[in-house]
């Protein structure tokens, strides 16, 4: 039997590492990002070849068990997926693209969700720029007009928690976090694309994922004047219940909740694949610093519009603005909150959050909190803050007298006032003034 020793030694060297799972999540701009589930961690070498254009990856002792059939390819730039062994113990996974694409290939740790994973991010290649001498063009005569002012509208940034291989919290009847907080974001985005005065800015638009500094860094590229993160968490508890507004702290986090919600969304990155090392962005940080004291004020009076909103159609689990130190809220000098929809792992929750009309109420509830603040406190230079004394207002189907001054930031005293109205009844096509402070 001591010759069985030494055999069995070898053979475990033979097999370190199997790749369980292979999953594909295109994302904005071509971007494309592969992930291989790992048994253990493993080395790999990877390189590019052309005609056909593929990336190959060469892992050291691995198998692979996923039927790369099964794989679905929908929406990338992956033409197929093959692999085969390489050498007597190496595993070599070929990624066959459409075109040349750029990459790039990092290890990711164990987490709550996933064990050790392998990433493959997929980006369309640069175009060339031409060299040469561009034609010449004489520009027609400009006609001298008197300068006007220039407006714009409210600009704001909405963030999908979550998304691509970070589902967010599960609740019952695997409802996802990711899915949920998409479809409510999606819902806003309608609401104020059709409100004049307002402009949304998606921040993730499919199933995919972003770092949380990267979510910033688009609102703050964009000149949002408003960001907010839509969440739908979990507890360690079934029975915790009730919606949330959170605003970044300057200390710890307002309650021993607050504190755990923060610590769960700020584990985002690790669990949706992020290189963590050059995350920091200092010199956004020192912006956010000197802005922070009228960043903080803003944020407690559009969190309490909003959250005045929600508490009419949901429970709320606090009934003030909380404060928690929320990476995806750092680095921005303007107005900036995290809401939290529900929690998913309460089963009555989960239920109202998976519903679609319930989903249009959440959306309707952020958004009439949002558009109420700023036109109540417009910033200087937007269309709304260069309003009319009065406006006027044609009555849609389901409209009430209580929801266009709410939707509007008037008193319903002084609608009925403006309008000489003996009571609150509405008729389809109806035109109302809208007073203007």
């Amino acid at each position: 039997m001591k010759w069985l020793l030494p055999l069995l030694a070898l053979c475990s060297v033979c097999v370190q590492a199997d790749v369980r799972d292979v999953r594909i999540w295109p994302g904005p701009n071509g971007d494309t990002r592969i992930v291989l589930d790992l048994t253990k961690a493993l080395e790999h070498r990877a390189f590019d070849l052309s005609a056909p254009n593929r990336v190959v990856l060469d892992i050291s002792n691995a198998r692979m068990l996923k039927d790369l059939e099964q794989v679905d390819l929908t929406g990338s730039p992956v033409r197929t997926l093959r692999s085969g062994r390489h050498g007597q113990n190496d595993l070599r996974f070929v990624i066959e693209l459409r075109e040349g694409q750029e990459f790039r290939t990092f290890p990711l740790p164990p987490n709550d969700i996933y064990g050790h994973r392998l990433v493959i991010d997929l980006s369309p290649r640069p175009v060339p720029k031409v060299v040469g001498s561009p034609a010449l063009s004489i520009p027609a005569p400009v006609k001298q007009t008197s300068p006007r002012p220039t407006t714009r509208d409210v600009i704001v940034a909405i963030d999908a928690g979550h998304g691509g291989e970070d589902p967010g919290a599960i609740g019952p009847g695997r409802v996802m976090e990711k899915h949920v907080v998409l479809a409510i974001a999606k819902e806003l985005q309608r609401l104020l694309q059709d409100e004049p005065g307002f402009t949304p800015l998606m921040i993730r638009t499919g199933d995919y994922y972003l770092g949380l500094r990267e979510r910033a860094a688009k609102a703050r590229a964009a000149g949002a004047d408003f960001f907010i993160s839509i969440h739908a968490d979990a507890f360690k508890h079934p029975s915790a219940r009730g919606g949330s507004v959170f605003m970044l702290s300057e200390r710890g986090a307002s309650s021993e909740m607050a504190s755990y919600l923060a610590d769960k969304e700020n584990q985002s990155d690790s669990i949706g694949g992020v290189k963590l090392e050059n995350a920091d962005d200092h010199l956004a940080m020192t912006l956010v610093d000197l802005t922070m004291t009228n960043k903080r004020k803003e944020s407690v009076q559009l969190g309490s519009h909003i959250l005045e909103q929600m508490g009419s159609i949901a429970k709320l689990h606090k009934s003030q603005v909380e404060e928690a130190n929320f990476m995806v809220l750092k680095t921005l000098s303007v107005p900036a909150l995290l809401v939290e929809t529900g929690f998913i792992s309460n089963p009555q929750e989960a239920r109202a959050l998976a519903d679609r009309n319930y989903q249009k109420k959440m959306a309707r509830a952020i958004f009439t909190g949002t558009t109420r603040y700023f036109r109540r406190y417009p910033p200087d230079n937007v269309q709304l803050a260069q309003a009319p004394a009065i406006s006027v207002y044609v009555v849609k189907r389901g409209d009430t007298l209580s929801d266009i001054a709410v939707r509007e930031g008037v008193a319903v005293a002084d609608l009925r006032r403006a309008n000489d109205l003996k009571s609150d009844q509405l008729r389809i096509g109806q035109q109302l003034q809208i007073p203007r402070s």
